[in-house]
């Protein structure tokens, strides 16, 4: 008599196929991209011969590195952090202090803010580094009252120049840099500091402004680098700066050229050294948005050799 018993479903056949015989491992082939071969080899080639014609070229390339630490090479670079560090500083104050007033509901304070953002940012900067350079042309005195009066040749040094015509017109730049960034805080955060009692400067103070740092940060840094080296053009006002001081030099002893390398590979310094401080305070800005930080360039250094030593004690 025949079983009729329900025993399930069919046992699958033995073995991982279904015929019974083994899966063949799969091998995959990557994709061969010819064009980036070719690209790069190109890229390398133009580089090559980039390098190959500067130093078949006319120029005397032991004065640049003679001069590079020239005293006055080094005086007008001093020069020039100082003058982009002040000049940043008044602009960022300016620009916060103007960003504030923009957003602010009185149509007085507004429109000054507007006024001044459509000026400074509407005309170039050596149009008003020239403006201040020879404001003694339109006013032969100073006169603040019993405050303060001298000659205005006297009180426009080509270093209160610079730090007005460069600071004056970053402050323009700064305010809607920092509008920006304001607005990018909600508002309830303003209502929920409303509701706890806070005024409208410290919720400005010590909560709407925290956070939208990290919003200011990013742009502010890459104003700053701009600065380093829009500060070159101070030199047509007579403020013995890095490019001035090199120029100078060039001039005097017949390595313009040489002396132009100069000049750039200190900028380039600057910035370099410039951006790796912006990129550790930008990590620091992004602390209460990122739970996880990425790693940093010597972080990520550090873990590859220990991976490394890891495989070597491995073996």
């Amino acid at each position: 008599m025949t079983d009729k018993t329900d025993k399930g479903p069919a046992a699958a056949p033995a073995g991982p196929g279904a015929s019974g015989t083994p899966y063949e491992a799969i091998k995959a082939i990557p994709v061969r991209h010819y064009g980036r071969w070719i690209s790069a080899v190109v890229v390398v080639a133009l580089l090559g011969w980039l390098v190959y014609a500067f130093s078949q070229g006319n120029i005397i390339w032991d004065t640049v590195w003679d001069k590079l630490f020239d005293p006055a090479v080094l005086n007008g670079l001093w020069n020039t952090v100082l003058i982009s560090v002040a000049a940043m500083a008044l602009g960022l104050a300016l620009g916060i202090l103007f960003a504030v007033m923009r957003l602010s509901k009185n149509p007085v304070t507004g429109a000054v803010a507007w006024l001044y953002i459509w000026f400074f940012r509407g005309t170039p900067v050596y149009v008003q580094l020239l403006v201040w350079f020879n404001l003694s042309l339109i006013f032969e005195y100073l006169n603040l009252g019993p405050i303060y009066k001298n000659e205005m040749v006297e009180v426009m040094t080509p270093f209160m120049v610079a730090l007005l015509g460069l600071g004056l017109n970053e402050g323009a730049y700064m305010a809607e840099i920092v509008r920006a960034g304001i607005q990018s805080v909600d508002e309830g955060q303003t209502e929920a500091a409303h509701a706890l009692g806070m005024s409208q400067t410290k919720t400005m103070r010590r909560i709407i402004l925290p956070q939208a740092m990290r919003v200011i940060v990013p742009p502010t840094g890459n104003e700053f680098i701009n600065m380093l080296k829009t500060s070159s053009l101070v030199s047509a006002v007579q403020y013995t700066e890095l490019l001035r001081a090199s120029s100078n030099i060039g001039n005097t002893a017949g390595a313009v050229m040489e002396m132009l390398f100069v000049a750039s590979i200190w900028y380039l310094a600057l910035t370099s050294v410039f951006s790796v401080g912006q990129y550790y305070l930008e990590r620091r800005f992004a602390r209460g948005s990122t739970r996880n930080l990425p790693p940093t360039p010597w972080q990520r250094v550090k873990a590859n050799l220990n991976m490394f030593r890891r495989t070597e004690v491995a073996r």
